[in-house]
């Protein structure tokens, strides 16, 4: 009976893959291009299947045209270039990157296509600034997609998402983890005040944020779900997710000593067996229920400078649906006849151990976010007349 059990299983799981492969297949043969459902299928259970897919998705939803990509570099981008050697130092130490068991002489020269691809958006982009765990991303792009195409993803990439991890100084950066305690805060007061009592700070997530995980999970699968999740969504996903990290390693928070060491190195070590699905799915949720615009507002004169405040799905705003609308239509039809309002974000404290009810539906309903939210601008209107400074 449990073999049974196991094959209806598994066929019941390929019905399922085999489906969405050709909603996934029906939206990018739509003219124009269907972006809100590719948005939503790389956002629910599974995200985009395969690296195949996934070269074909990923540039619809960074707007990328792959008709037009960069010609192979020349010896002259390493030339007198102020951050190859720094580049190359971190490129090296970078060997667990690849798939364990590649030929050495394969991996070194994807390495030598990685150290190509980071200087040539660096020279095209002489606003942006390298900094450690740029290769983490930028490689992750490389073996999903190829150095050319990856060159094109990871420049309009930095353009955007990752704009404020290349400043000159870390202040944006450092405004962006300013906002993990505070979503902490409105789900789990508990958890919240216990770190703030262990004078943790946020510094544990930095590499999580800068590096989109990629630097922490050594299972390339788990990588390229979360990728396929962020890619999708507003810039400051990521640290939603971070946060629901935290959440979901509550009771092991609480059992710690309430020290910072304590507290960092507990928060520092981050599980490789997370539930990925649910833990995407209540990302998505918090951001719904409490999106960057409320959480920011005591920091606004910061907020302006990022590129999350004046995110506005950069070029995609076409037709198609910007990327915040998917998640908020979900969450309104998982609340249908209830009506949602921000009152969670000015009840007193003792009612505010929301423990969020919602999360899990998504999952029960096999997506986790139908999707992404009408953009920044939709809670800060103010940025309207600028979308890039």
């Amino acid at each position: 009976m449990a073999v049974r059990g196991r094959r209806a299983g598994h066929r019941d799981y390929d019905s399922k893959q085999k489906r969405k492969e050709a909603e996934i297949q029906q939206a990018l043969s739509s003219d124009p291009i269907d972006v809100a459902t590719l948005r939503r299928m790389a956002i629910s259970e599974g995200g985009l299947l395969t690296n195949e897919i996934r070269c074909r998705v990923w540039p619809k939803l960074l707007n990328v045209s792959t008709d037009d990509l960069p010609p192979p570099p020349g010896k002259e981008l390493r030339e007198d270039n102020k951050d190859y050697q720094q580049v190359l130092l971190d490129v090296r130490r970078s060997l667990r990157r690849f798939p364990p068991g590649m030929p050495d002489e394969q991996r070194e020269g994807l390495q030598e296509e990685l150290i190509d691809i980071i200087l040539h958006v660096l020279k095209r982009n002489p606003q942006l600034h390298y900094y450690q765990g740029y290769h983490d991303i930028v490689v992750t792009f490389l073996l999903v997609v190829g150095d050319r195409l990856a060159t094109a993803l990871v420049e309009k990439l930095s353009t955007h998402h990752l704009r404020d991890f290349m400043d000159p100084t870390m202040d944006n950066t450092k405004h962006i983890l300013n906002y993990l305690m505070p979503i902490i805060d409105q789900v789990n007061p508990e958890v919240h005040d216990f770190m703030q009592s262990a004078e943790v700070g946020t510094i544990f997530a930095l590499s999580w944020l800068i590096t989109w995980f990629g630097h922490v999970l050594s299972d390339m699968r788990h990588v390229v779900r979360l990728y396929d999740f962020f890619l999708a969504c507003h810039p400051l996903m990521p640290i939603y997710f971070a946060a629901v990290i935290v959440l979901h390693r509550e009771q092991e928070v609480l059992d710690c000593e309430c020290d910072m060491a304590s507290v960092h190195h507990l928060l520092s070590q981050i599980p490789q067996d997370l539930p990925y699905e649910t833990l995407i799915s209540q990302a998505g949720d918090l951001f719904v229920q409490f999106p960057p615009s409320e959480l920011a507002r005591e920091a606004r004169q910061h907020a302006e400078r990022t590129a999350a405040s004046t995110f506005k799905d950069f070029e995609l705003a076409s037709a198609q649906q910007r990327p915040d609308m998917v998640l908020r239509q979900r969450f309104r039809e998982r609340l249908r006849g209830e009506e949602r309002t921000k009152s969670v974000l000015t009840k007193p404290r003792t009612n505010r151990l929301v423990k969020l009810a919602v999360m899990g539906l998504t999952v029960a309903l096999g997506a986790a976010a139908l999707a992404v939210v009408k953009s920044a601008l939709e809670w800060a209107p103010k940025f309207e007349l600028q979308l890039f400074p």
